[in-house]
Parts: structure tokens; sequence; C-alpha cells
């Protein structure tokens, strides 16, 4: 029979692996959605070019790295909007001319020719996955623990040889063996 407390241990258990394979999942759907959404909009959206108006980055010190965002200004329909776009992969310096494809339904919102999408999308789901890794993580391990604590508390499971009982036979003669040396003794009573 599972006592109460064995069993929250193990319903906290799996619910860390979970949850923690949940959070690891997001970043990597969020992904392909975006992807799938850069290639509607260089199917559907309507072409432009930007101007990178400005490149900044900004120093993340001695606990993260740097990061750098391209301000782009563009014309669509008579009216100028202004966006940035982070740089992964590929910066352009300031002056510079960018195709890109603009969404009809909210001029904000646009592709680049190399694939970025405008603003920075899918920080927080970032965030989230490295969360994730850890609970994931703690949970297998946790989970990990449990399973050998329990099999250790199985009786007569897991024995080694030196637990095990050994199997006494009388020396010839009845006389039994007595000592640690080096020669072996038959001691006479």
């Amino acid at each position: 029979m599972i006592n109460r407390r064995s069993f929250l241990i193990r319903l906290a258990c799996v619910l860390l692996v979970a949850g923690g394979g949940a959070l690891l999942w997001l970043p990597f759907h969020t992904q392909m959605e975006l992807d799938d959404w850069a290639v509607t909009l260089r199917e559907r959206g309507t072409p432009a070019r930007a101007v990178v108006v400005d490149q900044v980055t900004e120093s993340g010190g001695n606990r993260s790295p740097s990061s750098s965002t391209m301000y782009f200004s563009y014309e669509v329909d008579g009216r100028t909007h202004a966006q940035e776009v982070a740089c992964f992969e590929v910066c352009r310096a300031a002056g510079a001319e960018v195709p890109i494809w603009v969404n009809p339904a909210d001029p904000g919102d646009f592709v680049t020719d190399f694939g970025q999408l405008s603003g920075h999308r899918g920080r927080v789901q970032g965030v989230l996955g490295v969360v994730g890794l850890a609970v994931l993580g703690v949970g297998v391990v946790l989970t990990w623990s449990q399973i050998s604590r329990r099999r250790a508390e199985r009786p007569g499971r897991n024995r080694t040889r030196r637990d095990r009982p050994r199997r006494v036979e009388p020396a010839t003669g009845g006389r039994g063996y007595v000592g640690r040396g080096k020669r072996k003794r038959n001691v006479r009573p």
C-alpha cells in the first residue's frame, strides 16, 4: 500500500517532468509558428523597401551576451513606418536598403529578405524554454532517485554477494578452520 506522502512525492516528480517538458517544447513550437508566418508574409505580404536608419548594440555586461538591433524606416500606402529588427544572423549597416514584405492588415508587421521578422519575437518563450530545461532536469533527477530508493526498500532485492549468508561446511574429521594467517591451522579441542 502506498502511503500519502510517497504518493504526493511521486506525483510532484511526474508533474515536474511534464511541466518542464512542456516549457521546453514551447520555444520550439513558437519558432515553428514564426517560421510559418514568415513564409506566409512572403507569399501574401505587400513588397516594400526598408532603409536601415540605425544599428544599436547593447552590452550585456558580465551576465549576458551583447545584443544588436537594427532600426528600419519604410513606406507603405503613402505612410512612413518605423520598426526594429533583432540582429541574430544578419546585421546590416546604417543606410543599407532591405527588401521586406509587409502584412497588409498591420503595417508594423513584416519579414525581411533574410527571413527575420519585425520586432523581438520569441524572447519570453526562449526564457521559458531555459526554465523548462532546468525544471525537466530536476524532475528527472528526483524521479530517478525515487525509483532507486523504492528498489532499495524492497526486501530480498538487490542483494550483493556479501549480503548473502555463507554456506558453512564442516572440515574433514569434524575439525573447523580457525585463524586468518598465511597457513591454515587446524585446532584440536
